[in-house]
């Protein structure tokens, strides 16, 4: 999970990210969407591929990206455990304080 983290700690990453969510796309096809040199994107795309985070295909002399969906699993079960102790913690405040809302009723 450290990997994944220190690469989507670079907006660039992120970016890159998005473009290759949903289909896959050559390294010159991302390249072309930023204003750095393509052996800067190529570091970008080792770094992102050493994480796990993209998967690359090979077809011919192109080298194709596309997101691998599994590299992100161990990040979002870790955020998962925030959100669902945060939501137990809301439920339990949400039912104290309706308690101290309601009227009391004599004899109960």
């Amino acid at each position: 999970m450290d990997a994944q983290i220190k690469a989507l700690a670079e907006p660039r990453r992120r970016q890159i990210l998005e473009l290759v969510r949903d289909r896959e796309l050559a390294a010159g096809e991302i390249a072309a969407h930023f204003e750095v040199t393509r052996p800067a994107i190529s570091q970008h795309l080792t770094v992102l591929k050493d994480a796990s985070l993209v998967t690359e295909r090979r077809d011919g002399a192109r080298r194709l990206y596309r997101v691998d969906p599994t590299g992100l699993l161990g990040l979002k079960r870790f955020v998962d455990t925030f959100w669902a102790s945060g939501l137990a913690r809301l439920k339990t405040e949400a039912e104290a304080e309706a308690a101290k809302a309601r009227p009391k009723v004599k004899g109960r």
